[in-house]
């Protein structure tokens, strides 16, 4: 999708431009995976710094100002974000509490924090340590 943007479209405006991206390219990385090792999230995040180089005028300026000048952030900052939402709704109940997955809450209040910490099990395996439930 990157390339046939890049082949196509060489001359567009900011503006344009981060739609398109957003629309058929940020779609792609943000479904359904969630990255858990570095190497992986740095290759996302390789996906996106050669996107953000495809303007001409942003080209010579570093990842983080091209950031800016598209109003974008990166995509792990987008990531834990959503998580962050996601936990919000479920622990405030603005799901449907038979469809969310079940989070083990502490339960007690002590003298810092509050009654709404999750709970993190451990798993001996990688196999459920990762999962949404468990970050």
């Amino acid at each position: 999708m990157l390339g046939l943007n890049n082949r196509n479209l060489k001359h567009m405006t900011i503006p344009n431009f981060v739609a398109l991206y957003k629309s058929m390219v940020r779609s792609h990385l943000d479904y359904c995976w969630s990255p858990y090792r570095k190497g992986y999230i740095e290759a996302l995040e390789k996906v996106q710094k050669r996107t953000t180089k495809m303007i001409p005028a942003l080209k010579n300026l570093p990842y983080k100002d091209r950031l800016k000048a598209y109003n974008m952030s990166t995509l792990h900052y987008r990531r834990v974000r959503g998580d962050m939402r996601e936990i919000y709704k479920i622990l405030s109940g603005k799901y449907d509490t038979n469809v969310v997955p079940n989070l083990k809450t502490t339960g007690i209040q002590a003298t810092r924090g509050n009654d709404l910490r999750i709970f993190k099990t451990r798993f001996k395996y990688d196999l459920r340590k990762f999962y949404f439930t468990n970050k």
